[in-house]
């Protein structure tokens, strides 16, 4: 999630300030600085804090860098005769897409213009490039930053959260449907044919649905431990993939057809079996998605977040993202 916490408050100083991109050992203190920042609006308004819990969002942030090095920015100010990093801000770029995954600012350095110059120094140089992000519906001041860089809010993008209670609500899978787990499928070795069929699949997905193939992504998914399942029609041609693994996380999701959007939900959130409550992040345009998943059982979490782009890219009505902070 970008945006939150990136240019309000009262501001700091910017005595020595540099940018440059971060280091691997720094990623644990950008965590940081993101929890800080979220909990610095979000406790006022009444919400829980986030945890410190920093595990998952350090192996994100570890994975962005990993793909997108340069991208990966970071503000420091001198500290005791050395460094201390106050903001950063990562974007990565699959094929013609540049996405803003991160952008935060500690409370303290706020409103001195870190968030915009951060921004400016991670934006494509690509003007053929479509741009996105994601921010929070909370947060009007960094909102209006990105919106004046043409990357507008158009969408809500909603968490629902819970446990299917009346799984009936998603559906069945249309009759010659199948799941076919993707470890099944890939069996063998990484330049086998199983294997290369499983990618050519999810590339042409991806490219029609989200705009972009994104295979880094994917592999980054099952390091996560979340399975995934490939689903074919009758004739043996892929009509959608998903992921769903035990910590909760559902997605990404994609479907040729938006009926079986409900359908998919069902089966992903029967097969695995969460330690706690499922986490679904869905798109307003996807009614086929929201409509089962509450019907289920699930509640909308207050804030929603609002996706925002400068031209159409991809499909949200067939397309769940993996989570805000990486499509």
């Amino acid at each position: 999630m970008a945006g939150a916490g990136a240019i309000t408050g009262a501001g700091g100083s910017t005595a020595g300030l540099a940018y440059r991109p971060a280091r691997t050992d720094e990623l644990r203190t950008c965590a940081g600085i993101w929890r800080t920042s979220i909990n610095d609006y979000i406790v006022p308004m009444g919400q829980a804090e986030v945890p410190p819990e920093f595990g998952p969002i350090t192996r994100l942030y570890t994975h962005l860098q990993s793909t997108d090095p340069d991208r990966f920015m970071v503000a420091a100010v001198p500290d005791d005769g050395g460094e201390r990093v106050v903001g950063f801000a990562s974007a990565v770029v699959r094929e013609r897409l540049w996405y803003l995954s991160m952008l935060f600012v500690l409370p303290d350095h706020q409103g001195a213009g870190l968030g915009r110059e951060l921004l400016a120094r991670v934006m494509p140089l690509d003007g053929s490039m479509a741009r996105g992000t994601a921010t929070d519906s909370a947060q009007p001041i960094s909102n209006a930053l990105y919106a004046s860089c043409d990357i507008v809010p158009r969408m809500p993008l909603l968490n629902l959260v819970g446990l299917p209670q009346r799984p009936d609500a998603f559906g069945e899978l249309p009759s010659g449907i199948v799941a076919l787990p993707f470890d099944e499928i890939a069996a063998g070795p990484p330049d086998g044919i199983g294997h290369r069929m499983l990618v050519d699949a999810i590339d042409a997905l991806d490219r029609d649905l989200l705009g972009v193939a994104h295979p880094a992504d994917h592999r980054f998914l099952r390091t996560e431990s979340r399975q995934a399942w490939l689903y074919r029609g009758p004739d043996g041609a892929p009509v959608g993939y998903g992921y769903a693994g035990e910590a909760g996380r559902v997605g990404p999701v994609a479907v040729v057809d938006d009926a079986l959007m409900g359908p998919v939900l069902g089966h992903l959130t029967s097969a695995v079996a969460p330690r706690g409550a499922f986490s679904l992040w869905i798109g307003g345009a996807a009614d086929r998605a929201i409509v089962p998943a509450l019907r289920a059982g699930f509640r909308m979490e207050p804030i929603p977040l609002l996706l925002c782009w400068d031209r159409p890219f991809a499909d949200f009505s067939r397309y769940l993202p993996i989570s805000p902070g990486l499509l």
